[in-house]
């Protein structure tokens, strides 16, 4: 099956499926025929000696994936990162129209398996002291030197404790990893798996993390999904992440504002200026959503709108949006000490069996407004999974 991608239709629910299945004749072969064979004999040569598609080029080495589309551009690591594993890496996500990129630490990188609930009675049999390992939730009753109390506050707040359940923490310990690209002749899919190594007491080791990302031909933004296939029961687990990904700045020097689409009200967007986030806080202080608090979003679209720290040339907006709204246990964006904010996510939140998945489903990158993110979004609204294979990729709910 193959959908039209026109702009004014929007980007294509699913890939194009693989040409071979698109030719069906009835009868003998005729000149045109035989021109198509010709015409698809080439087309396999060339794949397999790792020609190009004239809209894309993709080269690889021992540390990372570089993606280059004929409109954004983006690596994927194996190995030695710049910053964090999993997801976009660090500064090379980029958008061709406008030449700006990513302002801070990578997009959708991925933190701990989790769920809420207190970890006091682990307090002596977790032990990470290299991050090796499912140690302690940083909290602030945990601390009694004021300096890490107060970082803690600023980091997860006071109101909702919660605990590992597997670990490392991918984004800072995830070890080597070997992606699978798959091409087609209008995408290209990068797949990334891991096995979580470490348990917390009572648990067990071994729920396997997927990351599907897919470029599509033609647009300023991408596909991808995080899976779980759980090794373990829980009464509310969930996996956190970064969505779209943390911002620096220095006093709003590279942004100007932020768009988060559970904070529009019955008087429309509310647009949030880059001046809210000069003074560290908290995650439950100001602009955060719990599902379990507030009614579920009709979108769930997270933004930031870019501009050039030097000039203060506008540009685009970087979002991050979850396609399926339900599935979002809790978001937060808060500002730390040091320029930092981060734009945490965590998704699923129910209760799981040992052998049950969960998955979240995203659409990420450069939009030149507001009413053009929700456009896009209503297109695949309601999905929280995709597949791909040589035929072609699809999202599916």
């Amino acid at each position: 099956m193959h959908c039209d991608d026109e702009v004014d239709g929007g980007a294509p629910l699913f890939g194009s499926l693989h040409p071979s299945r698109r030719m069906k004749r009835r009868g003998g072969w005729n000149r045109s025929g035989l021109a198509w064979v010709l015409s698809w004999a080439t087309w396999v040569t060339a794949m397999a000696a790792g020609a190009e598609e004239p809209w894309l080029r993709i080269s690889e080495d021992d540390r990372a994936i570089k993606v280059e589309t004929d409109r954004v551009e983006a690596v994927i690591v194996k190995r030695n990162p710049k910053h964090w594993m999993t997801g976009i890496e660090k500064g090379t996500f980029l958008d061709k129209e406008t030449g700006f990129r990513e302002i801070g630490d990578g997009l959708m990188v991925v933190d701990w398996l989790m769920e809420s609930g207190s970890d006091t009675e682990w307090s002596q049999e977790v032990i990470a002291p290299d991050g090796h390992g499912v140690g302690r939730y940083t909290w602030h009753d945990n601390e009694t030197d004021p300096g890490k109390r107060h970082y803690a506050l600023m980091a997860h707040g006071s109101t909702h404790r919660k605990r590992m359940v597997e670990g490392p923490q991918l984004c800072h310990r995830m070890k080597p990893v070997r992606p699978e690209v798959l091409r087609g002749p209008d995408f290209v899919a990068v797949r990334t798996t891991y096995r979580f190594e470490y348990a917390a007491p009572g648990r067990k080791a071994g729920s396997q993390w997927t990351q599907w990302i897919v470029f599509p031909k033609g647009r300023r933004y991408f596909f991808l999904m995080d899976r779980v296939d759980s090794a373990n029961d829980s009464p509310e687990m969930f996996l956190r992440n970064d969505t779209p990904g943390v911002i620096r700045h220095d006093r709003g020097d590279t942004f100007s504002e932020v768009y988060l689409s559970h904070l529009d009200g019955p008087h429309g967007e509310v647009r949030i200026p880059s001046s809210e986030f000069f003074e560290p806080f908290p995650p439950d202080l100001k602009f955060g959503y719990r599902r379990d608090m507030r009614r579920i979003p009709e979108r769930f679209i997270r933004a930031y709108h870019v501009r050039d720290p030097k000039t203060g040339r506008a540009g685009p907006w970087l979002a991050g949006m979850t396609l399926e709204p339900s599935v979002v246990y809790e978001a937060w964006w808060s500002q730390r000490p040091g320029g930092v904010i981060v734009t945490i996510e965590e998704i699923h939140g129910r209760p799981t069996r040992a052998g049950e998945s969960f998955s979240a489903a995203h659409v990420v990158g450069w939009f030149d407004s507001i009413q053009e993110m929700k456009q896009v979004y209503d297109l695949y609204k309601g999905h929280s999974r995709l597949v791909a294979d040589a035929s072609g990729w699809r999202l599916e709910k």
